[in-house]
């Protein structure tokens, strides 16, 4: 399992900081993040970075700005500080 840090802001403009759990199963990567009440899963993709596009793309659309995120976790081995953050675009308001 892969944990990766998710902060920006959410759909009341609150800043937050929460994990993404990244699990590996026959079918592939999938992901799971909580939030208060809110649970989030992704679908099924064959790469890390997939997963997590697909993750903060479903955050927008709930309403979530200013995303990035970053790997701390591989397995037991801890890499955040090692890795750099990924920001994530808003999508253009129409």
């Amino acid at each position: 399992m892969e944990i990766h840090q998710v902060e920006g802001f959410d759909p009341q403009r609150r800043s937050f900081n929460r994990n993404a759990e990244i699990h590996r199963s026959d079918q592939g990567l999938s992901g799971r993040f909580h939030y208060e009440g809110l649970r989030v899963e992704t679908g099924t993709h064959f790469e890390v970075h997939l997963v997590m596009a697909d993750l903060i793309e479903r955050l927008q659309r709930l309403g979530f700005a200013q995303l990035r995120s970053r790997v701390n976790f591989k397995g037991s081995r801890y890499l955040a500080e090692r890795h750099p953050w990924v920001d994530y675009q808003d999508p253009v308001a129409r």
